[in-house]
This record gives C-alpha cells, structure tokens and sequence, in this order.
C-alpha cells in the first residue's frame, strides 16, 4: 500500500517536517482543537463526519461517487479488523458501512474511488486477497462484497491503487503500481461476463517496463470513443518524473504511445492523479515540480491533440513546496477546474481550490485553507460536485478524532 502520509514526510524539507510534526504533536495535546484559524475565503466549508478509527473507518485517501443523492467512499483503514471499509454517507453526514474488510481473501486497504455500474459498486484494494496483491471487488448498495478478480503479484500485476473506468459493456479498466513483466506496473482489463453468475476474465493490455516507457502508474485509466486508453505514471520516462501515455487497441495488440515525459521543471513532476477529459482535451496534475523547479508544488496541466501529436501547456504552477500539489483527479464543472492539494497552504495542512480560465491564463483561487486540526489534515482525495453545486471530500487525517474528516465546500 502506498502510505502517501508516511511518504510525504519523509521527503519534505527538514523545516517542514518539523513544522507538520510540531503542528501534529500539539493538535494531539489538544484534542486536536485547529492550532490556526482556517481560512475560508468567504466560503462556506463543514465537515459532515469524523472518522473515529473504529467500524465507521480511518484515512480515507480517495473522494466520493454521488448515486441517488448520497455519498459512496472508502476508509482505507479502520473497520472490525483495521484493513478498511467501504461506506455510504448522507450529504448531512449519516454514515452506514457497507462492507469491513477482513485483510483476508476479500481484500484489505482499499484506496482508490469506486465506480458504480448497474447499480453496483466496484473498487480494488492494494493488498489482500488469494495472493495478497490487492483484489477488485463489488459490493452492493445492500452491502454484499464479492471479489471478482485477485492479482497474483507477478505477470497479472500487483497493489492497484487508483479507482476503476468501466466502459458501456460493463467492462473493468485500471493499472496496478507493482508486478507485471518488470515488476513496475500493469494496465488491465477485467472483461464482464456474458451471462449472470459468469466468471470475470482478466487481461493484462500493457506491462511496463524499466526503461522510458514509465513506471508505477498510481492514477486510473481515461478513454475515448475510439477506445483508446490514457492515463499517467508517477516515475519513468526518460527523465524518470513520470509520462503521459496513451495505448491505442490494433490486431496485434496494444500499442504505448508517450504523450509527455516529466522533468520536474516548469512542467512538474511525479504525477499521481490520473487524467481527466474534457472534448478531446486531458487534464492533470502533479504533485512535484512546476513554477519553483524541483522545489516546486506541483503542477496543472493540459494536453490537445495536434494532428498526430500532442500539445503539452501548464496552465497553473503551485506555489507550494516540494510534494504539496493535487495527488487525485481534477474535477471539471463548467469549464472550471476544482481539486485539493496535500500539504499546500499557509498551514502546510492542505487546500480546495479552483481555476478559472479567462482567455489564455487561468485564475487561482484558493476555496478552503485546512488548519490541520478539527477541520482535516492532508487532503489526497479527489472532489466530487452535487447539483446544488457543492463540493465534497475527504482528509486523510486531522479531525476530532485524528482519523480524518468528509467535508463540504459551497464556493
């Protein structure tokens, strides 16, 4: 599992770390009480639940899907047996857990988002299952959990931690970060059975390899009408920060094809959001480098296609430090871009922001600055929109209890 906390910490700068560990140690003397004020903005931010670290859960490190008004998420902790949950909760904060993992053959730490299709929801978890390498599961909204497909840690791939795409045929895309024929990294396909009750078929369309092709994909797959896949990988390329790729489907077989290879300058670096389209544009982001360099907060970025090419732009450069920047999906609603950042903001604590494009540029507007305290610490989870137009999230830690918070923000 990648413990994106753990990981953060131990590359931040020496000041910081002792800045976050300073604010950490305190908030726990304290009860966790915010150490600063949070800085909304003018606007409005709540938090609908507190993760208690028991059956209700524990850092949760994805957002939400909204099915029939209500909030579909995983803990990927807490529950009966600490190996996660996943969990339906009211935009009020009313939380019913739908399946504890056991961290045996059905799973254990579940990180990514779920995806629903046919009323169903289905998600993956990084470890457990038959060969503890992470499984891909359905549960229904009645709370009953099926795995449906177990990685077995070598060629078929191995700890997959973004969330699923599924295509009109019900079918399953996504990437693992570990195993494959080099140990780095697979995109899979888990086609759905034709009759009820069938077995689901795993397929491996691409493996990735040790050289420029790009390593440990993080983020989800995209697609196109055409069926053409797109994601990101967080490490590889040619100058080892990660690429952009794209598999494109042939009779014999499926063909990488590198869109942008990350150098950690301008560009930005380490991407561990995957890609989201809008028209036949895609846009990410990057949890390192940007305006600052290799001391950079990270980047987002946008990607058009240009006959048989495409054009690479960096539409906004974090001011942050080091590995701040957005670790999920950006969210696009009418033409703007909403997303939070890890450890971003004056707190180093996290933040929601959007940007808003007005001719060529686009405008930076910080939503919520978290404190670290009650209101959440670190944020990893992508955003989700209702259509009254507000927008829901998780921390991965910070709260009343420490264990994270779901909160709301109506810019």
């Amino acid at each position: 599992m990648i413990s994106e906390s753990v990981r953060s910490e131990s590359t931040m700068p020496k000041s910081k770390t002792f800045n976050v560990r300073l604010v950490m140690a305190l908030a726990l003397m304290f009860g966790l009480a915010a150490i600063t004020t949070p800085q909304a903005h003018a606007q409005s931010f709540s938090v609908i639940h507190n993760f208690t670290g028991g059956n209700d859960g524990a850092n949760p490190l994805s957002g939400f899907l909204i099915y029939n008004g209500n909030l579909y998420g995983t803990a990927s902790s807490g529950g009966s047996s600490g190996a996660g949950v996943v969990f339906e909760l009211s935009t009020s904060g009313q939380e019913t857990v739908l399946h504890e993992f056991t961290g045996g053959n059905d799973g254990s730490n579940p990180e990514g988002r779920l995806a629903i299709s046919g009323g169903i929801l289905y998600g993956t978890t990084t470890s457990g299952g038959a060969y503890n390498a992470g499984t891909i599961y359905r549960v229904t909204l009645a709370g009953k959990e099926t795995v449906i497909h177990s990685f077995n840690g070598k060629s078929g791939g191995a700890n997959p931690v973004a969330g699923l795409a599924v295509d009109n045929a019900g079918n399953l895309y996504g990437t693992t970060k570990a195993g494959g024929a080099s140990g780095t990294g697979v995109v899979f396909e888990l086609v759905a059975p034709t009759v009820s009750g069938g077995e689901w078929i795993g397929k491996v369309l691409y493996s990735f390899g040790t050289g420029s092709d790009g390593a440990t994909p993080v983020g989800g797959i995209n697609f196109d009408a055409s069926g053409n896949l797109y994601g990101t990988t967080s490490a590889g390329g040619t100058y080892g920060y990660g690429t952009v790729f794209q598999l494109t489907h042939s009779p014999a077989g499926w063909k990488e094809n590198i869109l942008h290879h990350f150098a950690l300058q301008n560009d930005g670096g380490v991407p561990y959001a995957g890609l989201v389209r809008s028209g036949n544009n895609l846009y990410g982001a990057t949890t390192e480098g940007g305006a600052g360099g290799q001391s950079g907060g990270g980047t987002v970025f946008e990607l058009t296609p240009s006959g048989n090419s495409w054009n690479f732009s960096v539409l906004y450069g974090l001011s942050g430090w080091g590995i701040s920047g957005s670790y999920r999906n950006l969210l696009m609603v009418a033409g703007k871009l909403f997303a939070t950042t890890h450890c971003d903001g004056s707190n180093d604590a996290g933040t929601v922001y959007e940007l808003t494009p007005s001719g060529d540029t686009w405008t930076y507007n910080q939503l919520y600055v978290f404190s670290g305290g009650s209101d959440g610490l670190y944020s990893f989870s992508n955003l989700i929109a209702d259509d009254q137009g507000n927008f829901y999230g998780t921390t991965n830690l910070g709260g009343t209890n420490g264990y994270g918070v779901a909160f709301k923000v109506t810019p």
